[in-house]
């Protein structure tokens, strides 16, 4: 299982990369759960980092339906250095929708370079908001011939992954992406103390930043130490 850690600046990814993290996720949380941060910022970070194994990723918001704007938005992550491209699916309101949006960024990517990993994403506290149930995802990410199909959390109040979705969800979810050739991405205010239960779920990448923030606080900064911790307990326990 891949560690995926989302820094919001080229300090904070050396940090990550410096704890071990296996993907490094460009975003802006003062935009949102999957808020998109600036190319320049993208590009810094690929700079400082670019000698080490790392991929990069980056998000682009918690989108709209505006499959231009995200299409767009795309092509400057691309651009920019992004090899992970992930598309939140918070206000498209059907499957119709979503796959439009998804189909446009996935064009984008590839375009740009087709080898770039397309991430449809979702939310898990999707009732909060009337989002997509993230069972509708795995059907966005096949019609959009996405890479990954990933659920996080839309509204950051403490509540996780696994207090929005039944672990009996969580399990379909990973099983019908999985049996569609899908990889999986599990994140929403993940603990070290749910690594058991993510390993037990077999999902391909668990993304976090709470967890390996000062005072599990998203809002603070990330410490590499505690990057380390997370980071050895999903290696440890995963051999």
């Amino acid at each position: 299982m891949k560690v995926l850690v989302s820094p919001v600046s080229p300090q904070e990814a050396i940090l990550a990369a410096d704890g071990g993290a296996d993907i490094i996720d460009v975003k802006n949380t003062s935009e949102g759960s999957l808020g998109a941060n600036f190319p320049w910022i993208i590009r810094e970070v690929v700079s400082s980092l670019q000698e080490r194994p790392i991929t990069f990723s980056a998000t682009l918001g918690d989108l709209t339906y505006k499959p231009g704007t995200a299409a767009l938005a795309a092509t400057g992550a691309a651009y920019a250095g992004a090899r992970y491209i992930k598309a939140g699916m918070y206000g498209t309101k059907t499957l119709e929708e979503a796959s439009h949006v998804m189909s446009a960024v996935a064009r984008a990517c590839r375009d740009f370079d087709e080898n770039i990993v397309v991430v449809t994403a979702g939310y898990a506290d999707y009732r909060r908001f009337g989002g997509l149930d993230p069972q509708i995802l795995v059907e966005v990410a096949v019609n959009s011939k996405s890479d990954v199909v990933m659920v996080d959390t839309a509204i950051k109040d403490g509540a996780t992954l696994f207090d929005n979705l039944e672990l009996a969800d969580i399990r379909s979810f990973i099983e019908s992406a999985h049996g569609h050739g899908l990889k999986v991405a599990l994140a929403g205010s993940i603990k070290q103390e749910h690594v058991p239960l993510l390993l037990e779920l077999q999902a391909d990448i668990v993304g976090v930043r709470g967890a390996v923030c000062q005072s599990n606080d998203r809002d603070s900064h990330i410490i590499t130490e505690k990057v380390q911790t997370f980071v050895s307990a999903i290696k440890s326990n995963a051999a």
